[in-house]
C-alpha cells in the first residue's frame, strides 16, 4: 500500500509535468510556424505530444502510470526488455492513434481552405 505522501508526490509530478509539457509546447510550436507546410508543421507537433504525453502503468504499482517515453528508456538501459516494451507498444499505439487524427485534420484543413 502506498502512504499518503507517496501519493501527494504522484499527484505533484504529475501537475508539474503537465505544466511543463504546456510551456515546452507553446514555446516549440512558436518555433514551427517558421515551417510553411502545414502538414509538417502539425505533424511534428503531433510526434511531440505523442512522445511525450503517452503514458504506461507502472509494473511495480498498479494504478500509477508514468511517460512511457521515461519508463521505455530507463528499462531499456537497465536492460529489462519485456517493460521495456510494453512502453514502446503504448508509443506505436498512440502514434497510430495520431497518425489518424493528423490525417483528419489534413483533411478538414483542405475542405476549410477551399
Amino acid at each position: 500500500m502506498i502512504d499518503a505522501e507517496t501519493n501527494l508526490a504522484y499527484g505533484i509530478f504529475w501537475a508539474l509535468y503537465a505544466v511543463a509539457f504546456v510551456v515546452f509546447f507553446y514555446t516549440i510550436s512558436r518555433l514551427f510556424r517558421v515551417i510553411p507546410v502545414y502538414a509538417i508543421r502539425t505533424l511534428l507537433q503531433a510526434a511531440l505530444i505523442v512522445i511525450l504525453l503517452t503514458p504506461v502503468e507502472s509494473g511495480e504499482v498498479a494504478g500509477w502510470w508514468m511517460p512511457a517515453w521515461l519508463h521505455g528508456g530507463y528499462e531499456t538501459i537497465l536492460g529489462d526488455a519485456a517493460n521495456a516494451g510494453r512502453a514502446f507498444v503504448n508509443l506505436g499505439i498512440a502514434s497510430l492513434v495520431m497518425v489518424l487524427v493528423w490525417v483528419l485534420d489534413l483533411v478538414r484543413y483542405r475542405l476549410v481552405k477551399r
